[in-house]
Order: structure tokens, then sequence, then C-alpha cells
């Protein structure tokens, strides 16, 4: 049995991790998806400023290279007083924006005085174009004390292509350098945020065996003093602590009211038998055997919370068995075995076949089968039916239904959750759920979509035994 919890165990936190892992919106997700936000904000912030600061210093040194030249070919004109072929050829090819630099406001040229033009109007050519004016004054100065003389407008350009390719090449590094940072950062990411992430899982498993009833479940999430996840299994703990605590005291008082009106009530059981025969006598011993039951359910109770009781398994032929305990008890139920009716007031006579074979405690597992339908007789509304389908017995009644508070958090003792469903002490379903888990059955309880209240137990089958 260890070793199938084990197993179980291991395969749900498998399935969990999985679940998680394939869950975007899991806390693991969510600091990848950070951690790539913020990644690309620094890699964009970094970028731009890479680009700008390249962008710049390339203008810079093509204005200077371009100023340069065309330098040399001014000093080339003032030493021999003519241009070379090549920039005077320029002069028509020059950018109208370059030109229009120069003029002034009514049109003319100005004297003196250089500029410069980034020209990618043409893709694939790129040039630093520079032009100057020399010699001369305005064409239409109405200062000029002589004749106007024609200006001449020298222009040079050099290539800037190759530095306009260096810088594109330079971004497309950036941009790969981002991808591949990102590409390895988001995975270390979110295998960073699985350790805190499994840690929170643990949590919230502990915290889902406590929900079930394993008071004795802890986190044993260890981390540094002042950590949040540590401070949250510390919180779990102290809380199972806590309701393990009032637990054990509500056990304890139950186990020693039941063993102190024990022996009182061996007095009382005593004294009722030795009574006349009279109608308030009969009234007398119904109430003391009341009475006898409820200790004795209580002491059942109490054995059952200090883990004292221990299943005697052995192979059970169920609708055999099932056929028989409904005899027994004397307890009116239609019992159906995969599909089958039996017929009869509490169970027709005659053997049952067809059944599935349990590994189970028939003590037990009688005890189990009568107070569902016990408590369906009392609570509920007839007919009572049984139904057998290879290892799952399934009771149901035609009442009112099981209450909401009896579906959310189980059987409750000394508590029946509805008034519709009659008076009692809520120690039926309670003992029997007890024993389920004592024999290593599964006891569910549902209501039925046309009304009526559902008890499945789903007991474990032995292998090559089923009809």
């Amino acid at each position: 049995m260890a070793n199938l919890y084990n197993i179980v165990n291991t395969d749900n936190i498998v399935a969990e991790f999985a679940r998680g892992f394939l869950n975007w919106r899991s806390l693991r997700w969510k600091i990848a998806a950070l951690v790539a936000v913020a990644s690309i904000a620094v890699a964009l912030a970094v970028g731009v400023l890479v680009h700008q600061s390249t962008l710049d210093r390339s203008m810079t040194q093509n204005r200077n290279n371009a100023l340069q030249a065309l330098q040399l070919v001014v000093d080339h004109y003032e030493q021999s007083g003519r241009i070379d072929n090549m920039s005077a050829d320029l002069v028509d090819k020059a950018p109208p924006a370059l030109l229009e630099r120069l003029r002034s406001v009514d049109g003319t040229y100005y004297r003196g005085g250089a500029t410069t033009w980034y020209d990618d109007r043409k893709p694939g050519i790129t040039w630093m174009w520079a032009a100057t004016v020399l010699d001369g004054q305005p064409v239409k100065d109405p200062k000029a004390a002589v004749p106007a003389l024609p200006q001449t407008v020298i222009v040079t350009r050099v290539d800037a292509h190759a530095d306009l390719l260096s810088r594109r090449a330079l971004d497309r590094h950036i941009w790969y350098a981002s991808l591949a940072t990102l590409l390895v950062v988001v995975p270390l990411a979110a295998l960073a945020a699985e350790l805190p992430n499994r840690r929170l899982r643990r949590v919230a498993r502990t915290a889902r065996r406590i929900a079930e009833g394993d008071v004795d479940a802890r986190t044993q999430v260890h981390g540094r003093a002042g950590d949040e996840i540590t401070e949250i299994s510390a919180t779990v703990d102290s809380m199972a602590d806590s309701l393990r605590d009032r637990l054990r005291a509500e056990q304890r008082f139950t186990a020693d009211v039941a063993h102190e009106l024990r022996t009182p009530l061996m007095g009382l059981v005593t004294s009722a038998e030795l009574l006349p025969e009279s109608e308030a006598t009969d009234l007398v011993r119904d109430r003391v055997l009341v009475l006898r039951r409820l200790v004795e359910d209580l002491l059942e109770i109490s054995r059952l919370d200090a883990g004292a009781e221990h299943a005697d398994l052995r192979p059970v032929d169920l609708a055999e068995f099932v056929k028989e305990s409904l005899a027994r008890a004397g307890l009116p139920a239609r019992l159906t075995v995969a599909g089958g009716e039996v017929a009869g007031g509490a169970v027709a006579g005659g053997a049952v076949v067809g059944g599935a074979v349990a590994e189970t405690d028939p003590r037990r597992l009688d005890r189990i089968l009568v107070n569902l339908v016990g408590n369906a007789h009392r609570h509920g509304g007839g007919p009572v039916e049984v139904a057998l389908d290879g290892t799952t017995i399934v009771v149901r009644d035609h009442g009112p239904g099981f209450p909401d508070a009896l579906l959310m958090d189980g059987p409750q003792r000394f508590r029946t959750g509805a008034a519709e469903r009659g008076r009692g002490h809520g120690l039926g379903l309670t003992i029997a759920l007890g024993q389920a888990r004592v024999i290593g059955a599964m006891l569910a309880f549902t209501n039925a979509v046309d009304g009526g209240a559902v008890a499945t137990l789903r007991l474990p089958s032995v292998s090559g035994h089923r009809g």
C-alpha cells in the first residue's frame, strides 16, 4: 500500500509539474515574460543609443572627409586659377538642397563659407557632398561699386556608402545579439523561477493534503529568514499544528466521553432488563438501546481517529456478500448486479453470480454497507437501491439528497446538515468513511440529477477474479 501511495504521489507530482509547465498563466511564465520584457527594453535602449552614437560619429567623419576634399579643390583653384574637370561636372549633379544652402533669401549666392549634404536618395549609392562659393559678388547686389563678377561654385563629394553598410551591419549584429540574449536569458529565467515555483507547489500540495484530512502533513520548505515563501510555509505548518491539536483535543474528548459513559451505561442496560414488562419499560429499553448504540459508535470513531483499526483483508465475492449483508440487516433494498435485478423484500433467496472479487475486510465492509443503507432509510426516501458493478457499490435513495455542507466538507460527527433529511447524530456516514479508509476503499457522496442521495464505494479488485 505504501509503495502504491508513493507511485501515485510521484505520478501526481509529475502531472502537476506538466500542468504548471503548460500553464501560460503560471508564475514561472510570468517571471519569464517579465525578464523578456526587461531584456527587450534594455536591448532597445542600448541599440538606440549605440545606433545614434555611431550615426553621429559617422556623419561627423563623412562631413570632415567631404570638407577636406573640398579644401583640396579650393587650394588647387587658388593656385592654378581653374577648377579640375571632375569638380566642374559635379556642380550640375549636385543635389538642389545643397545649393539652396548657399543661396540668400533673394536667390543670389553668398560669398565664402562651406556647407555639406548627406545624399541617400538612390539605393546602394550614398554620398556626402560639400560646396562653397568663391570670387565675385552677389549677382544682384545693388551695393556693388563695380560690375558684378560671376561667382564660382565649387562642389565635391566623398563616398559614404561603405560607412552606411558598416552601420547597417552593426545594427544587425545588435539585433542578433539581442535575440541570442533573449534565447538564453528567458529559458534561464524560467528555470530559475522553477525553484520558488517548486517550493510554492509543495506548499500547495501540503495545504491540499491538510484539507483532505492529513493533519500531519508539513511543507518542509526551507529558505532564508524573511523569504516570503518561507513565511507562507511556516504559516501553513503553524496552521496545521493548530488544526491537529484541536482535532486531537476533540478526539480525546469523544473517546473520554464514550469510555466514561460505557460503565454506567452497562448498569443502565442491566437495570432496564430487570424492569417489569410494561409500555413504559419498552420505552425505557428502546432509549437505553439508542444510547448504547451511540456510545458504541463514539468508541468506534475514537478508535478510527487513533488509527487503532487495521483491516483483515481477504478475497470476497461481492455479489453474494452484498446480498447476505442486506439480508442479515433486514433492510429493504433493490439489489442489481451488473444490470441484473435481484427482486424481493430485503433480498430474495438464491445465489447471485457474475460479480467481482475484492480484496477487503468482510466485517468492515458489512459495517459500511449497513450504515449506508441504514442512512438511506432513515434520512432519505424509498425505494433504496443498491447497485453492484464490478468492485463498485452504489447506494441510492429517492429522498431530498445530501446537504451542500456534507457534499463540500464530507460527513461531520453530530451534524446531519439538513432538517429535511431527518434527525440524527451524523455518526453513521462518519464511521462508514473511516472504515472505508481502513480497507483502502474510496467513498464518495453525491446527489442524483433527478433527486436522491448517492453514496459510491469503490473497492480494490483482486487481479484475475473479475466475473
